[in-house]
């Protein structure tokens, strides 16, 4: 059964990252990769429907206009059940507390270790087998 990721990042090469890191799984029709460019967009994606289901939204905190905490806390207001990573450059502490308290399920430090993201998202995809 496929699921649907969103990926929200300002960087265009993230896109291109992600689309490489997951290339075979979205070939096999695991997962359906959804973007967007900032936090706006990703609520204007979450507010029409997203095929097949949402399992996690991947977010990076910094970026320009909303950023991703302020996303994160909107998501939690308006799709609570929906799992919220958040991505960042930077693995301070005071971020990672701040991400925990507006309710992010994991803080994943860049670079990504796609493998271990990997393995996170089929322990999220397993209840929707």
């Amino acid at each position: 059964m496929s699921a649907s990721i969103l990926v929200v990042d300002d960087e265009p090469d993230v896109a291109v990252l992600f689309r490489q890191h997951f290339r075979r799984e979205v070939r096999r029709g695991d997962y359906v990769m959804h973007f967007a460019a900032s936090g706006e967009q990703a609520l204007e994606q979450l507010a029409g429907e997203i095929e097949p289901e949402l399992i996690v939204i991947l977010s990076d905190i910094n970026m320009p206009g909303m950023d991703g905490l302020t996303l994160l806390s909107e998501i939690k207001l308006r799709f609570p059940d929906i799992p919220v990573m958040m991505v960042t450059a930077y693995g301070d502490d005071e971020r990672r507390r701040r991400a925990a308290e507006s309710g992010a399920a994991e803080f994943v430090t860049k670079p990504v270790d796609f493998e271990q993201l990997k393995a996170h998202l089929r322990q999220l995809q397993a209840p929707l087998a």
